[in-house]
């Protein structure tokens, strides 16, 4: 008996996207696996994050079809989509004017949580982070950059999205602080599994927490497949010359 195929999380079909008239994709053709940590590697200007933006509607197509959560993007509805979808940026994007609890409880407090699910989510998120309550009431510049890190993800994690959209969101810190978030990111993919797709110039980090790697040259898909087959067999010289700089 055939197993029942698993259905994408997130597909591109026959995708075109320019830019001042300037072709980026043309016909691309993209699909990611659910509940998998996919990591988008590539050199920059090649369309990573352009991918990101097309997911969750902040660009749209000129021609073909995105779809999430097995659907294709309907535009006229955006919000609903976004509160199904995190979204973490390298610069983290917390608010300067708003305490850490106040950064990420916005988007649960928007929603209408009661406190009760509000706060219990919260301690959820710190144990999972390794941060502690004591924080909750400091400032984004009282806190330092790796905390600052865990608390961007705390706010995409906050609704229990079944998506996560991470765009160089390690990059802004130091190798040692980004090995420790990258940890507690893995344990809290472990506890909480969801689809990710990660945005990241540095191929070592990908190779180190993807289940699944896209491997991109300017507007078009070289390689997709698990870290450990395209390093072993890579499909160009190209791909092998961008696994050699994260060797």
């Amino acid at each position: 008996m055939n197993a029942t195929p698993v259905p994408s999380a997130v597909q591109f079909h026959q995708l075109h996207k320019r830019f001042a008239e300037q072709p980026l994709f043309q016909g691309l053709d993209l699909a990611l696996p659910p509940q998998r940590i996919t990591a988008v590697v590539g050199a920059s200007g090649c369309g990573k994050s352009t991918l990101l933006q097309l997911i969750n509607g902040l660009l749209r197509p000129d021609a073909g079809e995105v779809r999430v959560f097995g659907q294709p993007l309907d535009y006229g509805d955006l919000p609903r989509l976004r509160r199904r979808i995190g979204y973490a940026v390298q610069r983290i994007g917390l608010f300067p004017h708003l305490t850490v609890r106040d950064n990420i409880a916005i988007l649960a407090e928007r929603e209408g949580w009661p406190r009760p699910r509000l706060r219990a989510r919260i301690e959820q998120l710190l144990r999972m982070m390794d941060l502690a309550p004591a924080l909750l009431g400091r400032y984004p510049h009282e806190i330092s950059g790796g905390q600052a890190q865990r608390v961007g993800l705390c706010r995409a994690m906050m609704l229990e999205p079944p998506l996560l959209l991470l765009d160089e969101a390690f990059s802004a810190v130091d190798p040692i602080t980004r090995a420790e978030v990258h940890a507690r990111f893995q344990a809290l993919q472990h506890a909480e599994p969801r689809t990710v797709v990660l945005v990241t110039h540095d191929v070592a980090e990908a190779m180190r927490l993807a289940d699944h790697l896209v491997v991109m040259a300017p507007g078009q898909i070289l390689q997709t497949g698990t870290p450990q087959s395209i390093r072993t067999r890579p499909a160009d010289e190209r791909v092998a010359r961008l696994l050699e700089t994260g060797a």
